[in-house]
Parts: C-alpha cells; sequence; structure tokens
C-alpha cells in the first residue's frame, strides 16, 4: 500500500476498534539535539492523533522524558511514562520515594535531605520508578480488558532505545490477540517481525508527518 492507502486503512479500522493502543517514541520528541521536528508540528500532531481516537476507548505507553503528550487533550489517567518526566521531580540524591510536580518545590530543594531536585528519568543516575508505577499499573489492567477483543495498536516513531517497553511488548501483545492490528509507522525502522506480519501494516514515514498528513486527506 501507498501512503494513502495507509491512513485510509488506519482509519477504517480505527473504526471497527473496541480498543486502542498507542505508543509515542522518538520522533515526537520536543526539540533538542535529538529531535529536527518543530514543537509546535509535534503538539498539532497530538492535536490531530486525539481527534483520530480520542472517542475510543485507549492507552498511551511514551518513552518520552519531555512531557509533551500531558500538553495535549488526552487524558491524562490514559498516560504512562515508564521512563519518568522532567516535569516530575524527585531528589537528586533518592533520599526519598516522594516525587513532587514541577514548582510544587520552588526552592528545588529536597526538603528531607537539602540536596537538589532533579528531573524523574531515567536519564537520572538514582531514578525512582514510583512516579510512574500507578500509571503503569492501569495500563496493564485495561490490557486485560483488550485480549480477545477488536484492538488497534498504533505505534508511532519507536526505536530500539528502551525496545522493552513499547516495541517488543506490542508486537506480543498482536501476536496473542487474534482480533488485533499492528500499524507501525516509522522513518527507519519500520519492519515488522514474520510471525505478526499478517496482522500488521508496516507504515515507511516520519510518524509525526503521517498523523499530520490526516487532517489535509479528510
Amino acid at each position: 500500500m501507498n501512503q494513502r492507502e495507509d491512513a485510509a486503512f488506519l482509519k477504517e479500522k480505527l473504526d471497527e476498534a473496541q480498543y486502542v493502543l498507542i505508543g509515542i517514541g522518538g520522533e515526537w520528541r520536543l526539540s533538542g539535539r535529538l529531535s529536527d521536528v518543530p514543537n509546535q508540528a509535534i503538539q498539532e500532531a497530538y492535536d490531530q492523533l486525539y481527534e483520530l481516537v480520542g472517542k475510543k476507548d485507549y492507552f498511551i505507553v511514551t518513552t518520552l522524558t519531555d512531557g509533551g503528550i500531558y500538553e495535549s487533550r488526552f487524558d491524562r489517567t490514559r498516560i504512562t511514562a515508564p521512563c519518568g518526566n522532567i516535569h516530575w521531580r524527585q531528589c537528586s540524591q533518592a533520599c526519598t520515594k516522594d516525587i513532587w510536580e514541577e514548582g510544587e518545590i520552588p526552592d528545588e530543594i529536597c526538603p528531607h535531605c537539602g540536596e537538589p531536585l532533579t528531573g524523574n528519568t531515567i536519564q537520572t543516575e538514582s531514578y525512582i520508578e514510583e512516579g510512574y508505577l500507578p500509571s503503569w499499573r492501569d495500563y496493564r489492567k485495561w490490557l486485560t480488558l483488550t485480549l480477545n477483543r477488536s484492538l488497534v495498536v498504533l505505534e508511532l516513531g519507536e526505536g530500539f532505545l528502551t525496545p522493552t517497553v513499547i516495541r517488543w511488548p506490542f508486537e506480543k501483545t498482536v501476536f496473542f490477540n487474534q482480533k488485533s492490528w499492528l500499524f507501525r509507522v516509522n522513518a527507519q525502522l519500520f519492519q515488522i517481525p514474520s510471525q505478526i506480519k499478517e496482522r500488521s501494516t508496516s507504515v515507511e514515514q516520519q510518524s509525526v508527518a503521517f498523523i499530520s498528513s490526516l487532517r489535509q486527506r479528510g
């Protein structure tokens, strides 16, 4: 299929789906060293993605730590970010398992030990996982509801930096759920394993651009 046909097929599958599982990967990273996509374009793509799936029973898993997904229209209770979020704060020395929202501690000093706070992300040497665990449990519970149900798995721009979070688990979900369909959209890493190829669509395109293009196609 060409990209226009891929887009039409995605919309068709979404119309039929009872559940939608979305993975947001590195191609959606807000601007910095590793991103060539303007922030505004990414936020507009989040908006288009919401228009596409917002009325469905969905859950989102993201490996990004920039917090961009939390600034979108998506329901925060339907998002899990196992790699953390720069807007969540933790003690840089991990003296406590407490996690704070950005601005909750104005001086950015840990009230327990007096050390500076830092971002609660996997880039932090002493990453405290308690920040994401409640949402991860919600996600795992939600995933059990999709078994043997019509499920669209939409993986957008995820690579191999942390394949155990999105890429491999999504493939496993599709393998076991015979009523599921995987859409893997990626400019470079779009390949699909042979075990699930019959229920998958590979889209060789930058995923932000692909989702954004759906607006023009109506």
